[in-house]
């Protein structure tokens, strides 16, 4: 049975795996293994998502996580981006545990918390040719916006991003 639960100290060693090993599955055939590793070292070490765990705001709402028997499968983290407006900052899944619905729960619950925040719109980036995540995004109402840079570009890389929205 999947539990979903704010994390908690003791999750972040399964976050910082499951984001580290679903970060490298999603992208291993459309971005280069240095540009995979340099966003794996900046935002899944266990150092920065301690720090996130222990310190949320309004900005940044904290990590959810899904466990297995106390095991993480899933963790998402997101934030307020305005009055309004809420953003899924990230969301990834045990490469081996999708269709199983972990992702739409997770999302759930961080919508959830954003709506209590007043959250009446919902922001997401997703890589252009990202076919894990671009489908998942668009069937739970999320449509296509604009088209940017990707985070974190170096100027010989030319990743671009989708920007999503769905009302809440």
């Amino acid at each position: 049975m999947i539990a979903i639960e704010k994390a908690l100290p003791e999750h972040v060693s399964g976050i910082s795996d499951v984001c580290s090993k679903g970060y490298r599955h999603t992208y291993k055939e459309t971005h280069s293994t240095e540009y995979i590793e340099r966003m794996v070292r900046e935002f899944y070490n266990q150092d920065r998502i301690l720090n996130e765990v222990k310190h949320t705001s309004r900005e940044w709402n904290g990590w959810f996580v899904a466990l297995d028997e106390n095991k993480v499968v899933g963790a998402i983290g997101g934030g307020m981006t305005g009055l309004e407006k809420a953003e899924v900052f990230v969301l990834y899944l045990d490469p081996s545990r999708k269709r199983e619905r972990i992702g739409s729960r997770l999302l759930n619950e961080l919508t959830n918390e954003q709506v209590q925040r007043g959250a009446s719109e919902q922001w997401v980036s997703v890589s252009k040719g990202n076919l894990k995540g671009i489908p998942f995004y668009e069937a739970v109402g999320f449509t296509a916006q604009s088209e940017q840079e990707s985070y974190q570009n170096l100027e010989e890389e030319a990743y671009k991003s989708i920007r999503y929205r769905r009302s809440l």
